[in-house]
């Protein structure tokens, strides 16, 4: 069964979404992401997806006490992403509360730190950020595409032990338009092993579903709750009795 992983993007402290990474097309939901974290718990997810934003547009992390304040107050499990680009990010983000970060462009600009990173906190706490537009590799908040491409981008991380990679489609993300079941299907055909994660369009329970039924191993989603396109907790309970 896929697992369910509600987002919360976090620009100025606030609960916010872009479109297609753009920083000028953003949205505002609510002012506190803590208590958006509470509300997921108490319908009974386990997990999170968080993304600092500002972070990412930083290439620091900004937003350490918003995670603090979701980790201090609540039970779920949290993966957090944004910013992290030096030892001193990351050690923030874990000494904040998460359980695993999201690393993305440092994976690109700085092999060796990743994969020095890997070796000391494991494969279960690094998820390997892959974000993709036009076949590419995108990097800092997504202001920048790479010369990776996807499958070979994968390749050197899955053989050095990369266990989970958050996938997005840029051109998907914030626009409810559906999600890129193909190319999820050819990430997982490529690499079976791969705990993908993944994110980027999504715009219904049928969208869920769909992933689903193509054995994709999770789904990160935030728009569509926000717009109350998703009814969460119809959600859980259809997966819940799969």
């Amino acid at each position: 069964m896929i697992e369910l992983i509600p987002a919360i993007d976090i620009i100025g402290g606030q609960c916010v979404r872009l479109t297609k990474g753009d920083y000028d097309q953003k949205t505002v939901y609510r002012d506190s992401p803590a208590e958006v974290a509470r509300e997921f718990e108490n319908i009974g997810f386990k997990r999170l997806h968080v993304v600092d934003l500002d972070g990412a547009k930083s290439k620091h992390i900004v937003n350490e006490q918003v995670l603090q304040t979701i980790t201090a107050e609540t039970h779920l499990t949290v993966d957090f992403g944004g910013g992290i680009k030096t030892d001193e990010d990351i050690e923030k983000a874990f000494t904040a509360g998460a359980s695993m970060v999201t690393i993305g462009s440092i994976a690109v600009t700085n092999p060796d730190l990743f994969m020095g990173w890997l070796e000391k906190y494991g494969s279960d706490r690094i998820i390997l950020g892959a974000d993709v537009r036009h076949g590419k590799i995108s990097i800092n908040g997504w202001k920048e595409d790479s010369s990776e491409d996807l499958l070979p981008f994968l390749r050197k991380y899955v053989d050095a032990g990369v266990k989970n990679v958050l996938c997005t489609e840029i051109s998907k993300d914030g626009t409810l338009a559906g999600p890129a079941i193909e190319l999820y299907r050819q990430v997982m055909a490529a690499y079976p092993e791969l705990h993908l994660i993944a994110s980027g369009g999504v715009s219904s329970i049928e969208d869920i579903q769909a992933l689903d039924t193509a054995g994709i191993p999770a789904v990160v989603f935030g728009k569509a709750i926000y717009e109350g396109r998703i009814d969460l907790n119809e959600l859980r309970e259809k997966f819940s009795n799969e």
